[in-house]
Order: structure tokens, then sequence, then C-alpha cells
């Protein structure tokens, strides 16, 4: 993997310049684009590997830059999305669109090297067309089980699930963790230990 480049998409100074120096030591090749525009005029020109795309940025977020890359062809490269403020419904939009994967800020180190090894292993995956979504409707729950990866081992694809599914649990319940655990149905300390578990931090302390 030593010779594959990496282009890191985020406008925060610190994130590209913390996840330049990983992947660096770890033999890869990267590349950094503060914004939209600067990734567009560098796909123009080259063909990395792998994108890590934040989401929210300011001229244009990562979503609009990936549907635009689908539309024109040049989502030829698996696109890892990135954002400190996923729901479970903008990971089902970029799964949808053509993300290989989803990180969520903060990055834990030993979670980026597996997810970037895992999406240059497995390429560019299989686009569901909004059509067979259309046919189908289903809500919000069950949408879930059509956009996960599908061919993770079990436990990654219930660890993907879970992070998705409490994530957005808690932004409907406004980070109430007395609520979140009646809604889900989990008493409040294996409620606790599961968010630990799966590194997300309550919205709020109660």
């Amino acid at each position: 993997m030593a010779s594959k480049e990496i282009l890191v998409v985020d406008d925060e100074v610190g994130i590209r310049e913390l996840l330049s120096e990983i992947l660096f030591d770890e033999g890869y090749r990267v590349h950094l684009a503060e914004n939209a525009a600067q990734a567009r005029e560098f796909r123009l020109h080259h063909t990395p590997d792998l994108v890590l795309l934040d989401i929210w940025m300011p001229d244009t977020d990562g979503l609009v830059l990936l549907k635009e890359w689908a539309a024109q062809k040049l989502l030829t490269m698996p696109v890892v999305m990135m954002s400190g403020h996923g729901t479970i419904e903008t990971a089902l939009e970029a799964t949808r669109v053509g993300a290989s994967d989803f990180l969520e800020k903060p990055i834990a180190l030993q979670k980026l090297l597996k997810t970037v090894l895992k999406a240059l292993q497995q390429g560019v995956p299989p686009v569901l067309s909004a059509e067979s979504v259309a046919e189908k409707p289903l809500d919000t729950e069950g949408m879930v089980t059509v956009a996960l990866p599908l061919d993770l081992p079990l436990r990654e694809a219930r660890e993907y699930f879970d992070s998705l599914y409490f994530n957005y649990q808690m932004q409907k319940e406004s980070g109430n963790i007395t609520r979140l655990a009646e809604k889900v149905g989990i008493e409040r300390t294996h409620l606790y230990r599961k968010l630990k578990q799966l590194g997300i931090r309550p919205l709020k302390k109660e």
C-alpha cells in the first residue's frame, strides 16, 4: 500500500495536518485540499486511490461534491466521508450516492487506518439507484439495512449500524440520556457503557 495516493479534503487545517501526518507515517502519498474547489481541480488532473472527504465545508459541502463526481463519472475511486456532526440521514445519503464508508470525528487512529485499508482493498462500492430506493419506501430505521456495507463481517456491520442508530436517536432526543434510554429500551447504565464502547459522547451531561 506504500504507493497509494490519498486526497484529504477538509476545511480545518488541524485535521488536514493530523491526517496527513498519520497517513504519511503509514507510507501513503497524501494530497491536501481545504475546500471543494481545490478538490475538484485536483480530481480533474489526477485520480487518487482514495479520498477522505469532509461533509461540512463552507463553500460546497462534501455530499454535493460527491454527487457531482458521481454525475460526471469521476467517482472512480473509493470515498470515505468524515463528519463531526454525523446523522443517520447524511450517512445513508452518502452511502446511496457512492461513499465507501463514514468516519465520525474525532477520528481514532486505529479506526482511521482500518477504514482506509478496507476502502482501498474493496475499491468503489456499487451505488444504490434512487429508483430502487424510491420503489420501496422505508422508514429511516428500515433504510439502514439497505444502505449498510453488506460485505462487512457481521460484528463490524453491527457496530456500523449501532453507531448510526444511537447518534440518530441521540439527536432526536436532544442528548437527553433518560429519554434516550426509554426510547431504545436500555437501562441508563448499560446505555452509557454502549455509547462509550461506540466512541459516542453524550451531547450533554445530566
